[in-house]
């Protein structure tokens, strides 16, 4: 897996991250941490570690996403949680299938698959977000909003994707189904995060995904 380089997105993860870093060590792929400039506890958390690190110019998850496609030079990327909820050893069947499908998108809700990380009401609001997508957008994913993606580098930059929050979670599937990209899914169990809180507010950032899913479906 030379050809793959993982993109791990950080946010005061300086308990997580040296962890993850450490667990994939053996890996032959290549790792890019975006953080942001201010974030100096991570930075020196992972500063001795086999990584490239990127100072993000803007805020925000999807922020780093952005600029962070924009570095990769492999043939193939990953997104990849820096809190240890993904599961490094579910990357091979992934790289395998983006040999047949330019998009993988791990998923929680499959056979043989689960979360310990779910809520109730993260599982509730999934299970709808995802049954949106297959009602307006016809979306063949049964979790929508699940970031564990790997595909070609090239086509991730051609989704020219521009959400700088989590709303970057839904517009890349959509994007992907709009430009004809194929894709598949494969069986993922996400982990419980190692350390530290979620970066994501129920409340809020749900909210926002939702109102941004519902403007789509009216300008899509």
């Amino acid at each position: 897996m030379n050809d793959l380089t993982l993109l791990i997105p950080a946010k005061n993860e300086s308990d997580s991250l040296p962890i993850v870093l450490e667990e994939i060590k053996n890996y032959n792929l290549k790792k890019i941490v975006v953080l942001e400039e201010e974030d100096t506890i991570t930075f020196n958390s992972i500063k001795n570690l086999d990584c490239e690190v990127l100072f993000q110019k803007n805020s925000g998850y999807g922020s780093a996403l952005i600029e962070g496609i924009q570095k990769i030079n492999t043939k193939y990327m990953c997104i990849f949680n820096a809190d240890g909820s993904f599961d490094p050893k579910e990357l091979k069947a992934m790289y395998t299938k983006a040999k047949s499908n330019n998009f993988v998108f791990a998923s929680r809700y499959e056979k043989d698959a689960g979360s310990d990380d779910d809520t109730l009401l993260t599982l509730i609001g999934n299970k709808i977000f995802s049954m949106l997508g297959k009602i307006f957008f016809r979306l063949k994913l049964n979790d929508i909003l699940y970031t564990y993606i790997l595909g070609e580098t090239n086509l991730f930059r051609d989704l020219k994707l521009s959400k700088n929050d989590f709303r970057i979670c839904i517009e890349i599937p959509i994007n992907i189904k709009n430009k004809n990209f194929s894709y598949t899914h494969n069986s993922s169990h996400e982990r419980s995060r190692l350390k530290g809180v979620k970066k994501v507010n129920e409340f809020i950032d749900g909210s926002k995904i939702l109102i941004y899913l519902i403007k789509r479906i009216f300008v899509n």
